[in-house]
């Protein structure tokens, strides 16, 4: 007679992995990630939208047991990693981390590969960050009104670098030219990194950096702080002033971070994945990482970052049109 031991075996696994579902079920945490989870990034290694991810990314892969891959494909102001993202399989295995210039291209662009708003669902903002405005330190500059006043002296002899057409650094600079009056070449850049270099050099003479990138080499020396974009002076930077205060009133420009997933991924997973990165943003360590960088981290719920970025897209869809910044 064959033995029933394995058939017993058999249920014995089958009610396990019923349990197992339901309990899945009951607690409302999908069966996810099931394989290597990719960040997409828009902008080089190195650049602030990269390193933030990367503070994240390491946490998330301890806690799910999962390689998180962080991936960067720089071009088109983010438009290329956009349109991968809105193509991959939405099952919460590809994501994006992004800065304030997915809502900046979104408002410049009017033909997009993809819609900003209908193909992503936003997860959670990470963090908020002032720019600071920098240049190098042979171009002679002590202020923001001296730079102010060699831009209206030399109009449209003065070079700024961005991190790409639409960026938050673009974004930003193009405000700061229609509240100080100046006129300003744009040179766009791949990403942080790459206009820091030429800003050093003095290939280009000031730039809009995310504090995150620029910390360092403002730490050594390399480029000077002129001021910060935000209402209030950045923590770690606090004897730079703001913009505003520094000859520029009424300026004021706030950058952030955040995770989006492909627009059709399913609601449990978005709403476990902004858990999952709210947890690692609650770590001491994580917070004290990021603002050791110049940012704060913040949170969000998955629906007030989608409000968030639809807010975005026509507050700097009117900024893009007053400047007269439009696509070729």
């Amino acid at each position: 007679m064959r033995s029933a031991l394995p058939r017993t075996l058999l249920a014995l696994a089958i009610a396990a992995s019923l349990a197992a579902s339901s309990a899945h079920a009951a607690s409302g945490q999908p069966a996810y990630p099931a394989r290597p989870v990719r960040f997409v990034v828009p902008f080089t290694a190195g650049s602030a939208t990269d390193i933030m991810a990367r503070v994240i990314t390491a946490r998330l892969a301890e806690r799910w047991g999962q390689p998180v891959v962080v991936e960067n494909r720089p071009s088109a102001g983010g438009i290329v990693a956009g349109r991968i993202v809105a193509e991959a399989t939405p099952d919460g295995h590809t994501l994006m981390a992004i800065g304030s210039a997915f809502a900046g291209s979104a408002a410049l662009y009017s033909k997009l590969p993809y819609d900003p708003v209908k193909d992503f669902a936003g997860i959670t903002q990470t963090a908020t960050t002032p720019l600071v405005l920098v240049v190098s330190p042979a171009l002679g500059v002590k202020s923001v009104a001296e730079l102010v006043a060699l831009a209206k002296h030399k109009p449209g002899q003065v070079n700024f670098a961005t991190t790409g057409l639409g960026s938050g650094p673009h974004y930003a600079t193009e405000l700061f030219k229609l509240v100080a009056g100046i006129e300003a070449v744009h040179v766009p850049y791949r990403g942080s990194p790459e206009a820091l270099t030429d800003t050093i050099s003095g290939r280009v003479q000031f730039f809009m950096s995310p504090i995150l990138a620029a910390m360092p080499l403002i730490k050594g020396g390399r480029v000077q702080a002129l001021g910060v974009t935000t209402r209030e002076r950045a923590p770690s930077l606090p004897e730079v002033p703001t913009i505003a205060e520094a000859g520029v009133p009424g300026y004021e420009y706030q950058g952030w971070y955040g995770l989006l997933a492909p627009g059709k991924t399913p609601r449990a997973i978005i709403g476990w994945l902004a858990r999952e990165v709210h947890g690692v943003l609650e770590l001491a360590e994580v917070r004290e990482r990021i603002a050791t960088q110049g940012a704060a981290a913040k949170v969000s719920t998955p629906e007030a970052f989608d409000r968030l970025i639809h807010e975005e897209i026509a507050t700097r869809r009117k900024v893009w049109r007053a400047a007269g910044v439009k696509v070729e």
